[in-house]
């Protein structure tokens, strides 16, 4: 018997698995309780949890840059626009995902640099805050 450790659904099992050599099954230990796994529904995939808000980068000018690559689904804010630590700023879609930008500190927005539709790369300036 060869014991593994499976994660399915989040959840961790501990599974035992006995090699079967020439057709005869040889018991070697007292059986370990069955573990029943969860009933999969076939065609369904379970929805992921909303992402959690992501600061973007800021560089040291005040610009807030994209902290992964995706495309600008909308912008939550304007030019001259006071905003607050922690605030939407924007949302970005990378790998299906949403994912919300938020301020990393309180000021104005002094520039937005993208819109809605627009592709961007790893620290490309997204906005800069004053």
């Amino acid at each position: 018997m060869r014991r593994f450790r499976v994660t399915v659904n989040g959840e961790t099992f501990e599974v035992e698995v006995e090699e079967i050599k020439g057709g005869a099954v040889k018991q070697t230990s007292t059986p370990s309780p069955v573990v029943e796994l969860p009933n999969r529904v076939p065609n369904v995939t379970p929805s992921a949890p909303p992402a959690a808000p992501t600061a973007g980068s800021a560089s040291a000018g005040g610009n807030v840059t994209a902290p992964m690559p995706g495309n600008i689904l909308s912008i939550k804010v304007k030019e001259g626009e006071e905003v607050k630590a922690g605030q939407v700023l924007l949302i970005l879609e990378a790998m299906k995902m949403q994912n919300e930008i938020v301020a990393p500190r309180n000021g104005k927005v002094k520039k937005i640099y993208v819109s809605a539709g627009q592709s961007v790369n790893t620290g490309d300036p997204l906005i800069s805050i004053e």
